[in-house]
């Protein structure tokens, strides 16, 4: 069998404006055309789904018409919800996606963000799974915490998947030493990797981070129209090219990476081939509008085979 994701990061809703530039402060803007959907953790739960992999949400949700729209995607994708909604609606997140694609994001947080320890111990990822998390669940305070005391004590065999974030910075460095060593996957962005190891060399970067993490892990540097990088202690640094296309809307496409490289991991995939999906997935959600556009698994498959090398 396949290893299932627990997701025990945050998902809350996207308003999504596009709009032809982000004002300066003080100043204002028209946006084009608006739509709300879930995002945040939704984007991976969503592209892990739509790869094959069984998902279930391990993380806080509320209750309100947030956390309603949340629910109910969540039923869409066939993603199972282990704890009861809690008593506030589920945060939100302003996204103004602007005429280069660019992206600008005002966040309102809620009930995502409580997650006690007590609840993640009803969680029983067994050996072979993968658990999920992502940098704003580590920031300062009472949660990040308990989260970090529970990743500690994953059982063997659970691999912990970390994705830090653009708030890398913000993370405590004792939160970081409690968790990094635990990580078997870290997948994160250029300027997010010259964050946590000092060093703005892509390259070095990775190797540098490959340290810090469990022993065979796998760092994944995310970037963006130029594909990644795979690091491991046995291999090096693997540059794996992008699929150039025209991008129309670039968020969510690291979420849509991240999500269908864990899948290929849990097939047993090996990690390079398992990038080079996911940086298929990546170019498929960036050719369509919206937060959570990364492909199902046919559409992948398809869009592999017209691209063979």
């Amino acid at each position: 069998m396949h290893g299932r994701l627990h997701h025990v990061g945050p998902v809350i809703i996207d308003v999504v404006m596009e709009v032809d530039s982000v004002p300066v402060p003080g100043g204002g803007a028209f946006a084009s055309s608006v739509v709300t959907l879930p995002g945040g953790g939704f984007n991976v739960i969503a592209a892990a789904a739509r790869a094959g992999m069984e998902v279930v949400y391990g993380g806080a949700h509320g209750t309100g018409p947030n956390g309603d729209l949340v629910r109910a995607a969540l039923r869409d994708e066939g993603v199972a919800v282990a704890h009861p909604p809690r008593p506030e609606d589920t945060g939100f997140c302003v996204v103004m996606v602007d005429s280069d694609a660019e992206r600008t994001f005002v966040t309102r947080l809620g009930a995502e963000v409580d997650l006690p320890l007590a609840d993640l111990r009803r969680l029983r990822p067994a050996s072979g799974d993968f658990v999920y998390t992502v940098g704003y669940s580590l920031l300062p305070g009472e949660r990040a915490d308990e989260l970090a005391t529970w990743l500690e004590g994953l059982a063997d065999g659970t691999r912990l998947v970390l994705d830090p974030a653009p708030v890398a910075g913000m993370i405590p460095t004792r939160t970081l030493e409690r968790v990094m060593p635990r990580v078997e996957v870290l997948s994160l962005g250029s300027d997010e990797a010259a964050t946590l190891s000092d060093e703005t060399d892509e390259e070095k970067a990775a190797a540098l981070l490959v340290e810090r993490i469990a022993p065979g892990g796998v760092v994944v540097l995310r970037r963006g129209a130029r594909g990644c990088l795979v690091a491991r202690e046995e291999t090096g640094v693997v540059p794996v090219p992008a699929f150039p296309v025209s991008a129309v809307d670039t968020n969510g496409a690291g979420d849509a990476h991240v999500g269908v490289f864990t899948a290929g991991l849990s097939r047993g995939t090996d990690p390079v081939e398992a990038a080079r999906r996911a940086n298929a997935a990546a170019a498929l959600a960036v050719t369509r509008r919206g937060p959570s556009t990364s492909p199902r698994v046919e559409e992948l498959e398809a869009f592999l085979a017209k691209h063979r090398r």
